[in-house]
């Protein structure tokens, strides 16, 4: 009778094992990179906008903690902000799959955590900006990782260990028949989490050859601070060099390349109608959370500056949010804020895991039973200036001792990053509020800040005339939030 008695047990254990598995939800992220949504950079995609925000939720106010890719990827994977993960630009020695990430960081990033848990996993696509290795890092059960920046053809990925060169396939193309293939082939009953990175609409912005004559006469928006000009103590000193205004030539190339950043992204959108097509197929839709988000914003000729993100302004810290799953209700409209760094603890959440402590961000789910009502936050947006001697162009006529960074001729010599590029803010939104106060870290100290409820486009920088109570209130927050570690970056300071 004993035994019996401990067989039904073990039975049933089992039982419940298997029955958790089975409900667990599965996950699919995809992240596109620099897509702008100020700029309409959705618009193109319409797959994505009927596959996933009509069948879910837009967030409207969501933003990424750095606009630059590394540190933003970096911190979508650990839910912390870059100055806790310890990466603060692009190259190795700022920290972008340098020593520390790689010893420190990568081990507890939160699909590891999946995998641990029970999750099959898979990447395909940009990791991170420095990624040139022949290991597959922690986490991941199918790995088909891109070396270096993003790049449509003439590519290296590391596939599970093997290194693949490619050149005239395209590479949108190849991650989703990767991504097709693991969905097409994960068991039945097992949870798993998927995270596709396609280079769109990344400069050069290429766009797959069947895609390349569409939206012929589509122009990048003319928006109020579109190639306006700006004074010295409007912004930082970076947007003032010249050529203020932009010529036309420029303004011209602006709109091409525009209209090859939509054309670039209609792949993606082609992708994510395979993706969802494939889950349907499988009856594996109505258990998946699909997220579909950008790692950062992207400008276009605003404030006179030609192409590219790292400036503290909303097309270049807001992105795209969309999130569909089975608890979420169609065309749902989210305006609380939310950033990258609540991805990790949202999917943990969901998976029915323990977040970690030193998680910076919060899940989005209470969000969305409020959906109307904006819950206050302050988040932190930091950035570190990129410019060495050794990013100097001698085509240009500046002096190497200024330390600029992506200075071209096409751009007309207007650089786009400099040493002292460098800054943290905070942008608090509330029912009745929506600010960002910036400081610069440079040898003006300067200042902005930019009420939006009534100055959208960030044109007058209210920062000098804010009474001396605001201003001290929001210093103490920028200290604060750059020192923060887990539930202190929830804080309203």
């Amino acid at each position: 009778m004993e035994s019996l008695l401990r067989i039904s047990l073990v039975i049933l254990a089992f039982a419940c094992v298997v029955q958790a598995e089975e409900s667990a939800p599965n996950f699919v992220i995809i992240l596109t990179d620099d897509q702008d949504v100020v700029l309409n950079g959705l618009n193109p995609m319409i797959q994505t906008q009927q596959l996933i925000a009509n069948r879910g939720a837009t967030f409207l106010n969501a933003f990424t903690s750095s606009p630059i890719c590394c540190p933003s990827r970096s911190s979508l994977l650990t839910g912390q902000y870059a100055h806790n993960v310890k990466t603060f630009n692009n190259s190795q020695a700022g920290g972008c799959y340098g020593t520390h990430w790689r010893e420190k960081v990568e081990p507890s990033t939160f699909p590891l955590l999946l995998q641990q848990a029970g999750y099959r996993t898979f990447y395909a696509g940009k990791y991170l900006n420095e990624y040139y290795s022949k290991e597959v890092p922690p986490g991941w059960n199918d790995w088909h990782g891109l070396h270096g920046n993003s790049k449509y053809y003439n590519y290296t990925l590391n596939e599970n260990g093997q290194i693949v060169t490619f050149s005239d396939e395209y590479l949108t193309d190849v991650l989703s028949n990767r991504t097709v293939d693991f969905l097409a082939n994960v068991q039945l009953g097992v949870p798993f989490f998927a995270m596709v990175a396609p280079p769109a609409p990344h400069a050069p912005y290429t766009a797959a050859e069947r895609h390349k004559d569409t939206f012929p006469d589509v122009m990048a928006p003319r928006t109020k601070n579109y190639n306006l000009p700006c004074g010295p103590l409007e912004k930082h000193w970076l947007l003032t060099m010249p050529p203020t205004p932009l010529p036309a030539d420029i303004l011209a190339s602006i709109d091409v390349s525009y209209r090859k950043r939509w054309q670039s992204l209609l792949a993606v959108d082609e992708m994510v109608e395979s993706i969802v097509n494939m889950l349907d197929n499988r009856k594996l839709l109505t258990n998946t959370y699909i997220i579909y988000t950008s790692d950062n914003g992207y400008h276009m000729g605003q404030f006179g500056l030609p192409y590219d993100k790292r400036q503290p302004y909303e097309t270049d810290i807001r992105v795209p949010f969309l999130m569909t799953g089975p608890t979420i209700p169609p065309k749902t409209l989210v305006s609380s804020p939310v950033t990258l760094i609540d991805i990790a603890p949202t999917v943990l959440e969901l998976a029915g895991l323990q977040v970690p402590a030193q998680t910076d961000g919060a899940s989005v789910l209470n969000k969305l039973y409020h959906m109307t009502q904006i819950e206050e936050r302050q988040i932190l947006i930091e950035y570190w200036g990129e410019g060495t001697l050794e990013t100097y162009n001698p085509e240009c006529p500046w002096q190497k001792k200024d330390k600029l960074m992506l200075c071209s001729l096409d751009a007309g010599c207007h650089c786009q990053d400099a040493w002292n590029n460098t800054y943290s803010c905070v942008r608090h939104l509330a029912d009745d509020l929506d600010m960002i106060y910036c400081q610069f870290k440079d040898n003006e100290h300067f200042i902005e800040a930019y009420d939006l409820t009534n100055d959208m486009y960030q044109i007058e920088n209210i920062a000098y005339d804010m009474l001396p109570s605001v201003r001290a209130k929001y210093d103490l927050a920028i200290t604060n939030l750059t020192e923060c570690v887990g539930a202190t970056c929830r804080r309203i300071y």
